[in-house]
């Protein structure tokens, strides 16, 4: 884990007030979260040329809140990287949306496009980032997993992020097995935990990407907090035994009903193909009743009203309910501030319209990619910067009037008149 990387790739100077006159950067850049988001900004970053250190909290194979459901637009990302997507690999293809609400049951095949497949898939975000995050390592990325980033490294003079430090956690087995003779590994772990926790490392990098998802810390400890006049949703799931498994459709139900109260919201019922269905619920915090909702019994009652026969039963149900936020419609910015550039949950990109977040993560990680790599290829530091500028602008020009009327549309449906 304290192997140093190369340092800068291209050779170029680091902008202004990197740090790096101080003490050579690891990294050209330092990835922080190998979600979908993460991992794509760090495999683009190492087909460019650069080097790159690429930082997870958690060890794979992870669990993750999210229906599991991907889009064409999310397929077209995958393709674009070179993940493999048979179904020996792990995923299942499916043939479109089938929507139901108001007593109205629509099946909308994925429209045959020259610049997208004609399919969706399905695979568990267990697998799913894994995958992801394996191919950024094979693009030349260096992933260190079970690094939890506990704050930046600021440059003195200029405020300028130009590192992290980071707390290694063994693996539980490892920790238990480090008791000091004559304690028992729960002591160890009780009472003498703080001392025997390893100091944190820094790592230094000319730039950092913040992906660390919806509370992103290294954002909040660099000022960067969420915005409240942007929408914010929850989502709520679990997975089930169930006929449905190989369902080839994405099924999503445009009706909540909370005994007689119509929520701004949708349900779905994903196949899995592995013998189980991910079902779950998502809402907005457009209504009054976002903060007034029993989220687990408002899925247990939509789930009463479906037919026995699929089998959504407390003794099917095969993992636990689990939630999450979806942060909405740039609800963090600005997405570049003193050397540090926010992709996917960590600036807010999950679409307002329909809660898909895992496109738009790894397209924005080929944005911020492509920024970076032509800011550090700039001579002077006064270029690179205005390059880094430049990159919320970008955003913005390529989702930021779509998440605007997605917005306006989240505010309209948080009225139940117009739900009806």
């Amino acid at each position: 884990m304290t192997e140093r990387l190369p340092p800068t790739a291209n050779g170029g100077p680091a902008p202004s007030g990197s740090g790096c006159t101080r003490a050579e950067p690891d990294a050209d850049v330092i990835v922080v979260g190998a979600g979908p988001a993460g991992s794509a900004t760090a495999f683009y970053l190492a087909q460019a040329g650069l080097s790159v250190l690429l930082l997870e909290k958690t060890a794979f194979p992870r669990e993750k809140v999210c229906g599991d459901g991907l889009t064409p637009r999310a397929v077209k990302c995958l393709v674009k990287m070179g993940v493999p997507i048979r179904e020996e690999d792990g995923w299942i293809r499916n043939r479109g949306l089938r929507i139901i609400g108001g007593g109205v049951r629509i099946e909308v095949p994925w429209p045959d496009l020259t610049g997208y497949p004609g399919f969706g898939l399905v695979r568990t975000r267990l697998g799913f980032d894994e995958a992801l995050a394996r191919t950024a390592e094979r693009a030349g990325a260096k992933l260190i997993e079970r690094a939890a980033v506990t704050g930046p490294v600021l440059d003195e003079r200029t405020g300028r992020i130009v590192g992290v430090t980071v707390r290694h956690t063994p693996p539980a087995s490892a920790a238990a097995a480090a008791g000091a003779p004559g304690q028992t590994a729960e002591s160890d772990a009780g009472r003498d935990a703080s001392a025997a926790r390893p100091p944190d490392q820094t790592y230094r990098a000319r730039l950092v990407v913040a992906a660390d998802g919806n509370s992103s810390r290294l954002s909040v400890a660099m000022g960067l907090r969420r915005r409240d006049d942007r929408p914010m949703g929850v989502a709520i799931r679990t997975y089930y035994t169930s006929p449905r498994h190989d369902d080839d459709y994405l099924e999503a139900w445009l009706e909540l009903w909370d005994h007689d109260r119509l929520l701004p919201g949708y349900g779905w019922i994903f196949g899995v193909g592995d013998g189980t269905s991910n079902v779950g619920i998502g809402l907005l915090n457009t209504s009054d009743a976002f903060q007034n909702t029993d989220y687990r019994g408002m899925l247990n009652s939509w789930l009463a009203g479906m037919p026995a026969d699929w089998g959504f039963t407390e003794e099917n149900r095969t993992q636990p309910v689990r939630g999450a936020a979806l942060p909405m419609g740039f609800n963090r910015t600005p997405h570049y501030t003193r050397g540090m550039l926010l992709v996917g949950d960590a600036g807010g990109m999950v679409n307002p319209f329909n809660g898909e977040g895992v496109a738009y993560a790894m397209e924005a990680g080929e944005i911020a990619a492509e920024v970076i790599a032509a800011a550090l290829a700039r001579r002077s530091a006064e270029s690179a910067e205005r390059v880094l500028r430049e990159y919320p602008a970008i955003l913005r020009g390529a989702y930021g009037g779509y998440y605007t009327l997605g917005r306006v549309f989240v505010r309209a449906i948080g009225h139940p008149e117009l739900m009806k």
